[in-house]
């Protein structure tokens, strides 16, 4: 007997045959289907199923978080052959912070899950195009006059990408639903200075709704189109010169978004009202007198962000790289999120213990499909509640800042914007929140220059970041693959030292130093900290070579091989073994021999978190 999303598979199929479809093919569907739906076609196309990554990437200090399904699969894209072959499809949990601030409107979100297949050197252009246009308008149904398309227009540098234009022509859009744009719209990467990149063509819902000009396309805020697909193509490598060559190889990087699609086939006009969303929005009726049906615009807007930033909250600290709280890195995300939700909890009168109560309905609804989330669920809880009662105690720290500050203003004065975006940033006080303050003294609060500092510090963090996080699996450097090898080395040296308990909870390499943390409930000695150069400096002197094998994870597992993070596999994986030291499940680059690495010198060590050390440390070449 078929399962059920078998039997809606071939359901869909068999529709298919009749040419019936004007229409999306359900108006109930759930999440489970479209993931379903979306893996069982490509596997159709010979595609092997992966599983979802972490969301903290592995030794990838280019992004804090997993921002897309490519992330995991940059070795491979950079030339690495995958286990299982060169085609791959997946459903990857993602989060993205950049838009924060859009979160409330119709379609933005912190986590989402992104869809993707990919083309490893295979298949390139007409097949990846004809592949979505008919995963869309014949599984899906979705009627292709409702489909936008774009295409890269070309610039000086890279002509105009006639061949994606000629494949969408074939299949039957017009002109009128295919769009030119620049390379700000249409091109990715590379993701440094240098490396992979090319033309994108990405594939957008039409809803319906009037033009708001008569130049009103995809590229336009207004909302007529909303964008549910992206096709890269990469084809070009940017030399050090800035110089676009054509590749030797070329690989497709697709992702649909499970959310937005989930709405269209839906019929709703947004993803809240979805049912990934509608359980958290039903239970927040349940514990205050809100009616999200009858609530009015500032209520909607505060309801949709809760909602979004719960499950980010839920999903960064059911992760098994145990995330937590703090004012560094994805610490600082999180704590930054889990505040903004206490604040818009506040806005609509809830009382203290919500988040928990939300996040079990959060952990209740994806477990099933995510089962770290049940894994992780008491850690989930305590996290939340900790970060609750600190922020509470930041907040009556602000008020009584707050209660100086106007103490010293006569009524009809203004409150400088600074001050206000300082009670903002250090203590958690919204604009509205000081404004309200402010009011009952009869005082005006200055929002441009509360705008204006905002703005300004927000170009700072996001400088910040590119700062910081130049390098990565992106970045394939022989320095970046010396650092990735020596965190084998450490992994294993720590575990010779310390006992084989300790696990590998995160890592962040550049190409002039490693990030290591590992499970662990103390301070090192001098004494170990010494041992663990010492094994590490050992197995460099002795120029072992690092040995990769390709076998199932059964057998990784059965020869030794450490699988760190609980992750989930496919059917093959690649081992590296270096000599007696280390035997790891892993994808990074690699140096050839340990001779390579020149001499290891840990440089510091110190708490990460809760029962989580860290250790950084470099190597200094020969």
């Amino acid at each position: 007997m078929l399962n059920k999303y078998k039997l809606l598979y071939h359901l869909s199929i068999d529709i298919n045959k009749t040419k019936l479809y004007n229409k999306p093919r359900s108006d109930n569907m759930k999440a489970q289907e479209l993931r379903k739906l979306y893996i069982d076609f490509f596997v159709k196309q010979n595609h092997k199923e992966i599983y979802s990554s972490s969301l903290i990437p592995e030794n990838d200090p280019s992004v804090l978080f997993t921002t897309a399904g490519m992330h995991p699969l940059v070795p491979y894209l950079l030339g690495e052959e995958h286990p299982l072959g060169k085609r791959l499809v997946d459903f990857q949990k993602c989060l993205r912070t950049g838009d924060i601030d859009e979160v409330g409107d119709e379609n933005h979100l912190t986590f989402f899950e992104m869809l993707g297949n990919w083309s490893l050197n295979d298949y390139f252009k007409e097949e990846s195009i004809k592949m979505s246009n008919k995963f869309l308008t014949e599984v899906l149904g979705i009627p292709q006059n409702k489909i936008a398309v774009t295409v890269f227009g070309g610039d000086a540098e890279v002509p105009k990408d006639m061949v994606t234009y000629n494949v969408w022509k074939s299949i039957g859009y017009t002109d009128d639903r295919i769009f030119f744009y620049p390379r700000k719209e249409n091109w990715w990467g590379p993701a440094g200075e240098t490396g992979p990149c090319g033309p994108d063509s990405e594939i957008f819902y039409d809803t319906g709704k009037q033009k708001c000009s008569p130049e009103c396309g995809p590229a336009c805020n207004c909302g007529k189109y909303v964008e549910i697909w992206n096709n890269v193509f990469m084809e070009y490598n940017k030399t050090k010169d800035g110089i676009y060559e054509k590749m030797n190889v070329h690989n497709v990087d697709t992702g649909l978004g499970l959310e937005r699609v989930l709405a269209i086939m839906n019929g709703k006009s947004n993803v809240y009202e979805t049912e990934l969303f509608m359980p958290i929005i039903n239970k927040i009726e349940e514990l205050t007198n809100i009616s999200y049906k009858n609530a009015d615009k500032d209520t909607i807007f505060s309801l949709r962000v809760i909602c979004d930033h719960m499950r980010s909250a839920v999903f960064i600290l059911g992760d098994d790289k145990a995330v937590v709280p703090s004012n560094l890195d994805q610490g600082y995300v999180l704590r930054r999120i889990i505040r903004r939700t206490m604040r818009h909890l506040k806005k609509i009168g809830t009382c203290d213990g919500v988040m928990i109560e939300l996040a079990k309905v959060i952990v209740d609804k994806y477990s099933p499909v995510y089962d770290e989330l049940k894994r992780n669920e008491q850690f989930i809880y305590q996290e939340l509640q900790k970060e609750e009662n600190t922020f509470n105690k930041t907040l009556d720290s602000g008020m009584k800042v707050a209660n100086k500050i106007l103490k010293d203003l006569n009524p009809g004065m203004e409150l400088d914007g600074k001050t206000a975006f300082r009670l903002y940033d250090t203590y958690g006080f919204p604009l509205e929140f000081t404004k309200e303050l402010a009011l009952e003294k009869n005082i005006k609060v200055n929002e441009e220059e509360f705008k204006s500092s905002y703005k300004e510090h927000q170009e700072k963090s996001r400088q910040g970041a590119e700062k910081k996080f130049k390098g990565g699996l992106i970045d394939s450097s022989i320095e970046t693959a010396r650092l990735h090898t020596a965190t084998h080395l450490l992994n294993g040296a720590l575990r010779k030292t310390l006992g084989d308990t300790i696990k590998q909870r995160g890592s962040n390499i550049t190409p002039e130093r490693l990030r290591f943390d590992f499970s662990f409930d103390r301070k090192l000695t001098e004494e170990e900290l010494r041992t663990v150069s010492q094994i590490v400096n050992e197995a460099i002197e002795k120029n072992i070579p690092v040995v990769c094998e390709e076998m199932t994870v059964e057998e990784a597992l059965a020869s030794g091989a450490i699988g760190v993070f609980g992750d989930k596999y496919g059917d093959k994986v690649k081992v590296y073994t270096i000599g007696e030291y280390s035997k790891e499940i892993c994808g990074g680059p690699h140096a050839k021999e340990t001779g390579e690495l020149g001499c290891f010198k840990i440089i510091k060590e110190q708490s990460s978190s809760a029962n989580v050390r860290r250790i950084k440390a470099i190597i200094n070449y020969k």
